[in-house]
């Protein structure tokens, strides 16, 4: 498929555009996706219709709580989302980079619950949403909280443990540090992030785990543009993933600014959507596995990337105002607009909120995981480098 871009590389008055490095990938990354996650988290499960009626208009930036008295507010009490907090989208990415810390190669589901699973059941942070220190299992929803009871309470083979699951976005939601270790190398992190989703998620919610991994993955070749990421989203994608995001992308294709997209995308992503159209009352087959659906979060940004040519405010802002499930879908468009653009393309004045709000360091993250980055492509070249001289020994023998 062709998709319009008006991304480019950052430019000096001197020359031609300066390539971006790792480190600098990474930062856009991981700090865009927080900004996103941060944005969309108070507007969360809401319609565009709604959200401009509360906001009196389109959400421009950092906004409160939907509801002031957060603490009591149903439905999502006792969560103070809005006012630059980052969500459990956040909190599970950067657990997801302490476990690359910690092992320092290629993760698989082994790690998942040799580290991942404690560090959630065991090790007390800052959670900006309940503004206290807690166990980050006392935030994580309901299907990431799945992971400690399958893996820690249930010992189930952590490699089966996701089977059984609501199937969501819970998994693709933090897979963005799998994209960044396999950089510019979206199958080894389309079969990374699967081998890493299978402790939590089964079915299309794996599927887009290992997906939206190659898509940052994608984000962060050189010369990468925002038809080179969904062309190779969609190389790898099955099932329903597949369509959804060739149908999303399609449609966005023919947008230039997110308000006239809203309604166009979401008519696009309905017929994969498992959900249906009262986010609040999902139907009765939701998040049930399934061959022919896809979550609905990876298509629509990828969609809003589409329609914001890679520009990282727009596709986030576009994200945001699309509702739903919007912090993910934010976290997603923002971490690939992030690796597109480099950290430059995120607006300081949001990361700097969001990071005093948070209380968060969000560029130490990223700069410990492109340091692994690093250090994993020396391992593999190291590893490929035998194995070609064990095969050449083996074909030279006749």
């Amino acid at each position: 498929m062709t998709t319009h871009t008006s991304h480019k590389e950052h430019t000096s008055d001197s020359g031609p555009a300066a390539p971006l490095s790792l480190a600098d990938r990474t930062a856009g990354c991981l700090v865009g996706a927080a900004v996103g996650d941060a944005l969309g988290g108070p507007v969360e499960g809401w319609t565009p219709e709604q959200i401009a009626e509360r906001h009196g208009g389109r959400v421009r930036g950092i906004v409160g709580p939907w509801y002031e008295d957060w603490r009591t507010a149903r439905p999502i009490a006792p969560y103070h989302k809005g006012d630059g907090h980052v969500t459990d989208d956040t909190l599970m990415t950067h657990a997801l980079v302490r476990v690359y810390e910690r092992v320092r190669d290629h993760l698989d589901a082994y790690a998942v619950a040799a580290h991942l699973v404690p560090d959630l059941l065991s090790n007390p942070r800052w959670i900006p949403e309940l503004e206290a220190e807690a166990l980050p299992l006392q935030r994580i929803f309901l299907a990431e909280k799945w992971l400690v009871a399958r893996v820690h309470y249930g010992h189930v083979d952590p490699r089966e443990a996701g089977s059984g699951n609501i199937v969501n976005c819970g998994a693709a939601m933090y897979m963005a540090p799998v994209g960044v270790v396999n950089a510019a190398h979206p199958a080894g992190a389309y079969a990374e992030a699967l081998d890493i989703a299978a402790p939590h998620q089964s079915s299309y919610g794996r599927e887009a785990a290992g997906v939206f991994a190659a898509a940052v993955a994608a984000a962060c070749a050189p010369g990468a543009t925002v038809s080179s990421v969904v062309d190779a989203a969609l190389a790898l994608a099955k099932d329903g993933t597949r369509p959804a995001i060739e149908a999303v992308c399609e449609t966005a294709a023919r947008y230039r600014e997110f308000e006239p997209a809203l309604g166009p995308l979401r008519a696009a992503v309905a017929p994969y959507d498992s959900v249906g159209p009262d986010y609040r009352a999902p139907s009765l087959g939701a998040r049930r596995p399934s061959r022919l659906h896809a979550i609905e979060e990876l298509p629509i940004a990828l969609g809003m990337l589409v329609v914001a040519g890679g520009d990282y405010e727009q596709a986030v802002l576009g994200a945001v105002n699309y509702g739903r499930d919007c912090d993910s879908i934010a976290t997603m468009a923002g971490a690939v607009a992030g690796a597109l653009g480099g950290s430059a393309a995120v607006p300081a004045a949001w990361s700097a909120e969001v990071a005093r709000a948070s209380r968060l360091d969000l560029h130490a993250p990223a700069a410990a995981l492109a340091e692994v980055a690093r250090e994993v492509f020396d391992l593999d070249r190291a590893r490929r480098r035998a194995h070609e001289s064990a095969f050449a020994a083996l074909t030279a023998a006749g």
